[in-house]
């Protein structure tokens, strides 16, 4: 494999969720993508893929939605070929529940803990801010391929329960995670809790609680500068450029040499 030749893999049909695993014997550029963006790619026309270029093996990719997915690897810009090959893993069932266990008397019943007092002593790796209208695009795939990378995010859909408060999960989302992932948008300067989330983040931030990673998703520094001048001089990473496995792959990395 060489020059502009690549491997391509017709994965069929994957449901959200799904795994695909890559093994290599050297470094390639690896793209999962849909479709349309595979016939871009094949034309030299611009795309989007799910990857990047890759140094480890085996290497997971998660499946962000259902749908015809297509992966290619090629070495184009390396040194040396490789040799891969490709599997996919299918979503994770979720756990069975256990049945409730059967009471004698009344004397038994557990009475319920006081409204808002939350009992939960997990901790989590990195805690995600962003607008609901990010979630599809950015949010719900980051948290996905963060926990294939083994990282644990927090993510609202995934803790909130009904009757939880908003407030107080944010609260205690934000007091046991060690970073703060904040993506910045249009959308997240419009709304109330976001910045909620954020005001958390820069005080846990100015403390040396907390490390802030921005993510600027469809917005420019200015527009940034103009929100949030304090935050517009950090290192961010633009879904403009890097694609939101790459970003995931990135932010793990920081995490890993903090520990």
């Amino acid at each position: 494999m060489s020059g502009d030749e690549f491997t391509k893999y017709d994965l069929g049909h994957l449901k959200r969720g799904s795994t695909v695993v890559v093994t290599l014997t050297s470094g390639a550029n690896v793209r999962l993508m849909d479709r349309s963006n595979l016939n871009n790619f094949t034309q030299g026309r611009r795309h989007k893929y799910h990857g990047g270029l890759v140094d480890r093996s085996p290497y997971r990719i998660p499946v962000p939605n259902d749908g015809t997915w297509y992966l290619t690897v090629d070495v184009t810009g390396l040194r040396s070929g490789t040799k891969s090959s490709v599997a996919v893993e299918p979503p994770r069932a979720p756990l069975p529940r256990a049945p409730l266990a059967r009471t004698e008397s009344l004397s038994n019943i557990r009475h319920e803990l006081p409204p808002g007092l939350i009992v939960d002593d997990r901790t989590w790796d990195v805690f995600i801010s962003h607008a609901s209208e990010d979630k599809e695009e950015v949010a719900r795939p980051l948290a996905a391929a963060l926990e294939a990378l083994g990282l644990s995010a927090w993510l609202d859909e995934s803790e909130l329960r009904i009757g939880d408060s908003l407030r107080r999960k944010i609260d205690h989302g934000l007091s046991r995670s060690r970073f703060g992932v904040v993506v910045f948008s249009k959308s997240f300067f419009a709304k109330g809790w976001p910045h909620y989330g954020l005001d958390g983040l820069v005080t846990r931030s100015v403390s040396g609680e907390q490390t802030i990673l921005p993510i600027w998703h469809e917005i420019t520094k200015d527009e940034v500068m103009a929100q949030t001048p304090s935050l517009a001089d950090k290192i961010a990473r633009s879904t403009a450029n890097f694609t939101v496995a790459e970003i995931a792959a990135e932010i793990a990395d920081v995490v890993r040499e903090s520990t």
